[in-house]
């Protein structure tokens, strides 16, 4: 119990004997302690914002500045992918980690905070500050596409908290995917048109019904390898390597195919099975 002194307004505790009562006032609560899936976690929001600085410091600032360092641009793009490319093997392991270990009670809002920064809010600055530095972009459009890009994540792990689906599949794109899928676009060069309509795609992929395969087992192994691979093109690309360019281009457009092909086999999954529902309705009816 804390008592106030009167002669000097502070606050002060009565000394007491039950050892036992102090202990359990200094003990850190339960939802206050980070498990080592947490602290994984963590490490995905500090990648997301590190892209962020990236992006910032390295393409913006310069292109404001009337810098002419393209490879400062480059390199600093490049820097910012690989992070957010770090972000999401952050996030693959979290996920490993606390079904193996152990997670606190706040793991499930620092994972959704953590992905709303790395895949939400730093692939939606890219994509802004794309439509202010390349030359055939309009910065008002861009920068309505990147509050798409934002809300389509925010969305999506808004229901990813409330809606229950069966064991190992997600509805909508995942975000870390759908992250990754949009700086690809970018990173193509394409026309503005064509990189505009694809990047609203991705948004309206990752709030779609689409049911996705969860990353575990082989997938989760293909997926860690693909990450990494993609880390190597993106360093070849930054020190200009011979046909780093080139190699840079072909995992870029092997990660859009990626996306829109994943959605076309789930599709077609979806309508066997309800055709074979179907047919085992009709046949069960038959005499």
């Amino acid at each position: 119990m804390t008592v106030i002194d009167p002669d000097t307004k502070a606050g002060w505790v009565p000394e007491t004997d039950d050892e036992s009562e102090v202990d359990g006032a200094e003990e850190m609560p339960l939802s206050m302690r980070l498990s080592i899936a947490d602290t994984l976690t963590l490490g995905n929001a500090t990648c997301g914002f590190m892209a962020v600085y990236f992006t910032t410091t390295g393409i913006l600032i310069p292109h404001l500045t009337g810098s002419d360092e393209t490879g400062m641009a480059r390199h600093s793009a490049a820097t910012a992918v690989i992070l957010m490319l770090m972000a999401a093997i952050f996030d693959l392991f979290d996920g490993l980690v606390a079904r193996k270990l152990r997670s606190s009670p706040m793991g499930a809002e620092l994972d959704n905070l953590s992905d709303l920064i790395s895949f939400g809010l730093a692939p939606a600055y890219f994509v802004l500050v794309y439509g202010m530095v390349a030359d055939d972009a309009h910065q008002r459009v861009s920068a309505l596409a990147a509050i798409v890009v934002l809300l389509a994540v925010v969305l999506r792990l808004a229901r990813f908290s409330c809606v229950t689906l069966k064991d190992g599949m997600f509805q909508g794109m995942p975000s870390p995917f759908g992250a990754l899928t949009v700086v690809s676009i970018v990173l193509l060069e394409l026309p503005f048109i064509p990189t505009l309509l694809a990047i609203v795609g991705v948004a309206w992929l990752m709030v779609s019904r689409v049911e996705y395969p969860k990353p575990r087992g082989i997938l989760a192994v293909a997926m860690l390898g693909w990450i990494v691979a993609a880390m190597g093109l993106l360093a070849a690309w930054a020190f200009d390597a011979p046909g780093g360019q080139l190699l840079l281009q072909t995992g870029c457009a092997l990660q859009v195919v990626l996306g829109a092909v994943i959605p076309l086999f789930a599709t077609a999954r979806r309508v066997n099975t309800f055709r074979d529902n179907r047919r085992e309705a009709r046949a069960a009816q038959l005499p």
